[in-house]
């Protein structure tokens, strides 16, 4: 069988495996993502083994699909940057800003932690707090829109503390990435490397206010078969290298920051749209079966059982904690700051996609990797039952008591 016929094989494998698990998961009430990240469980080392059976022999097939999984990538965080209201985020106001914060910076430091105390090299501690700082509140908001509670004030400090998370999880990945990989020697080197990756995101800001719109307007005029959707791709990718090749940002910041450029423009939502069903039908499923492809559960055994049970505790905790902290500290009673902590616990697909790079980039081992997955599934997994309990009222209303009829009235 030809490479190419093996790489059709394994692709519809991967999304059909991935459609099929992410149907059984929603029927289950867990989320999509779950049954996509189980079925490439099942089919990597851990169980199958899908890419060293008899049938697949070409010597390039796992990076192909490794590298067609992180285009992936890069159109997932290209849909994030379209989702964002920069207008809504300015309104989300005090609670969802100190709630954002301290929920990157608590993740952070108790991550770091107890990496340490597992005896890892300060740089690689260092980039499992960042693991551990990503957030995915699509699983916490499909939990609020079930309860009717979405449109709350916990709602909106929570949707708004994820943006913020997310944004700045960005920003410290690409910070962390380039010091850690020798982008920068010692303490000029670091100064330097910030202020490229400032400038490269400034000037791509500026410039790119000001010509999205007008290449979106232009180009809806033109001809040709979709000719905003490839316009938007193009640009895509090109800030996705750029912020990479020239920023020496992750190149998953690049594509969010064009999301971001054009979710302000008035076709925002028409690429949003049309972008979906190549992303979801293709691209995303394959980048989430590839995580379990790269995944091999056997590693966890002796220190590293004890190593993911406490990183799984950490990554409840400190979300927790830190959103949960926050939101006290910007005006929330006590209740409602839980909620708001209990909310953001859910690594999803953004924590997958941090391990990603980190692995990408030799930060991590395939070790490390596994536990990572492993967090996200418990995580993923303990969220909405966590968020129902605490959401549900403390003090029910009794049922009105019955009138008491008169027995001279019979």
């Amino acid at each position: 069988m030809s490479d190419l016929l093996q790489l059709v094989l394994v692709l519809a494998i991967l999304i059909g495996a991935a459609k099929v698990f992410g149907a059984l998961s929603a029927r289950l009430g867990q989320p999509a993502v779950l049954g996509e990240l189980l079925a490439g469980l099942l089919l990597g080392p851990s169980v199958v083994n899908l890419l060293n059976l008899p049938v697949f022999t070409s010597g390039h097939l796992e990076t192909t699909v490794i590298e067609i999984a992180e285009l992936g990538v890069l159109f997932l965080m290209f849909i994030a940057g379209l989702e964002i209201d920069l207008d809504e985020l300015r309104r989300a106001g005090t609670i969802a800003t100190v709630a954002g914060v301290m929920g990157v910076i608590v993740p952070l430091l108790l991550g770091f932690g107890a990496a340490l105390a597992f005896a890892f090299p300060p740089g690689q501690a260092l980039f499992i707090g960042v693991l551990l700082t990503a957030t995915s509140v699509s699983i916490s908001a499909q939990t609020l829109l079930e309860l009717g509670k979405l449109r709350t004030r916990v709602g909106a400090a929570l949707l708004g503390a994820a943006v913020i998370d997310d944004v700045l999880v960005i920003i410290l990945l690409s910070v962390v990435v380039a010091a850690l990989t020798g982008a920068g020697s010692g303490v000029l080197g670091l100064l330097f490397t910030i202020g490229r990756m400032a400038l490269f995101l400034l000037a791509a800001t500026l410039l790119g206010a000001r010509l999205v719109p007008w290449l979106a307007d232009r180009v809806e005029r033109v001809r040709i078969s979709q000719p905003l959707l490839s316009a938007a791709v193009v640009t895509m990718l090109l800030l996705a290298w750029g912020a990479e090749a020239l920023g020496g940002v992750a190149a998953i910041t690049g594509a969010f920051l064009a999301g971001i450029l054009f979710a302000r423009t008035r076709h925002g939502h028409e690429i949003s749209e049309r972008l979906n069903g190549l992303a979801y039908a293709f691209l995303v499923p394959v980048f989430f079966t590839s995580i379990g492809l790269r995944t091999d559960v056997t590693l966890l055994s002796g220190n590293l059982v004890w190593l993911t049970l406490v990183i799984c505790v950490v990554a409840v905790v400190s979300k927790i904690i830190g959103c949960g902290l926050g939101a006290r500290l910007a005006g929330m009673d006590n209740r409602q700051a839980l909620q708001v902590g209990v909310g953001m616990i859910s690594r999803g697909e953004v924590g997958l996609i941090v391990a990603t790079v980190g692995i990408g980039s030799g930060l991590i081992g395939q070790e490390v990797f596994a536990v990572t997955v492993v967090m996200v599934l418990v995580t993923t997994l303990v969220t909405p039952p966590l968020l129902r309990l605490v959401l549900r009222d403390p003090h029910p209303a009794e049922p009105a008591a019955a009138p008491v009829r008169d027995a001279g009235a019979e």
